[in-house]
């Protein structure tokens, strides 16, 4: 039998203390076209072996990204993990039940998390980091509001090379914590646009790095722009491993620099969990959002992990808190530590360029063929390009022939007319020559 602890009577007490009628109200900011109109077509009981074969015959018909030519990207991206990263993150010194809380039995995790923290101000050339966020969109948010407490303004602009997902989530925030945005034209992260449209009340500049659409641009204009404004930069990465290879923000001026941290040490597991990294500059420290920990000695001298910084909800005064994010990506950030470690910093520069070779190789196959147009010019591991039909079906047709040939932009940017013909295609270290001819030849196939 289901475990069902409250009465009808306890329910309507919850509901009337929160004043709302019914749970139907709850659900209210849900829109109407993606509530289920009824219960789905499942029957009330089944054996465990049945529901692990009916589970199993749904999972065989995802298209998963090991089986089939991948060039989907766009945040999430395709990277081999190491057999060894799975197997040291599940050793005890490491992963434990013990919360940071308790140093004197949760050295190990403390100190991951310190090693965490050193390394995502390494790649992001920040002076500090703290012990990660949910993700890369939700870091952006938290980098938003920590811009608007240390400002003391409540506007933020935002680039339109933006990832869109990451729009949405500071749009969010931003209504239910009653300050602005301002958003530039969608697919645009021209200096120039962004630099006139700060003002004396802009809390903070986001922009993207390499931005949606795979440019890579030097970002010092608009970080000096800003600061003249009295405005923050804030650098959004969502490929990491772009850093082994370009610039750091930090070098170019930025207050904030976020990421999503998936790429090391995390596999794309259907979208997440991911781990959102956090960095920024020293004087900022107070306004971190999550938690920090440091190394200290123990009283017989002994190096030492613990929390130095945790201002969260749970601590303190709520309206006090830096945010009312609980937790953090703990097991996500210590497979990134173990893939960083073993990597080292020789190891993440080979494979940064191994990324950036496998794309240059593939835009230079796909500019060839006929009714293709690179769109993108300086990129990293991942590039747009134009089409001579619709992009959504050139995709559909070619994930028919089993070949994921990237991400049509227009599902990210539904009602902008001029991306109804791009794709964005991401190559990594796992994209091999053969996955690159099929590509080419499906193309040429569904374009002819």
């Amino acid at each position: 039998m289901r475990y069902l602890p409250l009465s009808d009577a306890d329910r309507g007490t919850m509901l009337s203390e929160i004043g709302v009628g019914s749970v139907d109200d709850l659900f209210a900011c849900v829109p109407e076209d993606v509530q289920l109109e009824k219960l789905p077509d499942l029957p009330h009981h089944a054996s465990e072996m049945r529901v692990e074969k009916v589970i199993r015959e749904l999972a065989e018909k995802n298209l998963c990204a090991d089986n089939a030519p991948f060039f989907i990207g766009a945040g999430a991206y395709h990277h081999h993990v190491p057999a060894s990263v799975d197997h040291i993150i599940q050793r005890s010194e490491f992963l434990t039940s013990y919360t940071p809380y308790q140093p004197e039995i949760s050295q190990g995790t403390l100190q991951y998390l310190f090693e965490f923290q050193s390394q995502v101000a390494l790649l992001t050339g920040m002076e500090i980091a703290n012990a990660s966020m949910y993700d890369g969109s939700t870091a952006t948010g938290e980098a938003v509001l920590m811009a608007h407490r240390l400002t003391k303004r409540q506007k933020a602009l935002l680039s339109g090379g933006l990832h869109p997902q990451y729009t949405d989530v500071v749009r969010t925030l931003a209504k239910f914590s009653e300050t602005e945005t301002e958003e530039l034209s969608a697919g645009s992260q021209q200096s120039a646009e962004i630099i006139d449209a700060i003002d004396e009340e802009t809390s903070c500049v986001v922009v993207q790095y390499p931005d949606f659409f795979g440019n890579i641009s030097d970002l010092s204009d608009i970080a000096a722009a800003a600061h003249e404004k009295g405005a923050l930069l804030i650098v959004a990465v969502t490929e990491i491993i772009s850093l082994g290879l370009i610039r750091p923000p930090g070098s170019m001026g930025a207050d904030i620099v976020v990421a999503e941290g998936q790429s090391i040490g995390n596999g794309l597991n259907f979208g997440g969990p991911y781990v959102g990294l956090l960095a920024t500059r020293q004087k900022f420290l107070r306004q971190m959002p999550g938690r920090v920990c440091g190394e200290t000695v123990d009283q017989d001298g002994r190096r030492g992990f613990v929390l130095t910084l945790s201002a969260r909800e749970q601590h303190i005064r709520r309206e006090k808190a830096t945010s009312n994010i609980c937790t953090n990506s703990g097991l996500c950030s210590l497979a990134f530590t173990i893939h960083m470690s073993l990597l080292g910093e020789a190891g993440l520069r080979e494979l940064a360029e191994i990324n950036h070779s496998r794309a240059v190789a593939l835009s230079r196959r796909l500019e060839k063929i006929d009714g293709v147009e690179l769109v993108t010019s300086a990129f990293f591991n991942e590039f747009a390009i134009r089409v001579s039909r619709k992009a959504d079906e050139v995709v559909n047709e070619l994930a028919a022939r089993n070949i994921l040939a990237g991400l049509p932009v227009s599902r990210m940017l539904p009602d902008v007319e001029q991306f109804e013909n791009l794709i964005l295609l991401a190559a990594t270290e796992t994209t091999s020559d053969e996955d690159i001819d099929r590509l080419e030849a499906g193309l040429k196939e569904v374009l002819s």
